[in-house]
């Protein structure tokens, strides 16, 4: 598995323009690629892409995690240049045309082999988990609706039978995750520990 942070606040790799958003690229053997959340704007999310050698057209899902403009402000740009994509979106984000496919993720969803929408929680958000050999990587918006029910909504759907370490990226408030005692483990520089 690999994930290609492509729009946050901060920049990792020198080049690439930090704008508040996020977005990042998931790409994994057997699977179709996916874009998680395009950012605020559509210029620096095709500019950073370029920098990153993205080729948008080579992406073939988009998974939108919540309907805030940081996390879908640039897709309007991004289908102007591949509208040729399945998207999946909470029920809270209406007014997707133009593409292949639309899924609205209301409940916990298998989208591919060992990969999962939380479906939308609190009405909100919803967030993308992906099974790989250690554990469970669980890739996060905002975590509006709070990061501990995101995380006992993967474990009860995911994880009743399999060794638990969880490894995330977006934004997550660390004190729900410690107060469950989940073994977590941030692995982007946007996720604030408090």
């Amino acid at each position: 598995m690999k994930i290609t942070l492509i729009y946050d606040n901060d920049v990792y790799k020198e080049g690439l323009q930090a704008d508040w958003g996020f977005s990042c690229l998931v790409e994994m053997e057997n699977t179709p690629t996916i874009l998680f959340d395009t950012g605020t704007n559509g210029s620096i999310l095709l500019s950073n892409m370029e920098k990153l050698n993205i080729d948008p057209t080579s992406i073939d899902e988009v998974f939108i995690s919540h309907a805030h403009f940081d996390h879908v402000g640039g897709l309007s740009a991004f289908l102007n240049i591949n509208s040729d994509v399945t998207i999946y979106v909470p029920p809270s984000l209406r007014g997707v045309r133009g593409v292949k496919e639309v899924v609205s993720v209301s409940e916990p969803l298998k989208i591919h082999e060992n990969v999962f929408s939380t479906g939308e929680l609190d009405h909100i958000e919803q967030s993308m988990a992906v099974k790989i050999d250690k554990g469970i990587v669980v890739i996060v918006g905002c975590s509006h609706p709070q990061g501990w029910r995101i995380f006992l909504k993967q474990l009860r759907s995911l994880a009743s039978s399999m060794q638990l370490s969880v490894v995330y990226m977006g934004s997550m408030n660390m004190i729900y995750l410690k107060t469950y005692n989940l073994f977590v483990q941030p692995i982007a520089p946007s996720i604030k520990q408090r």
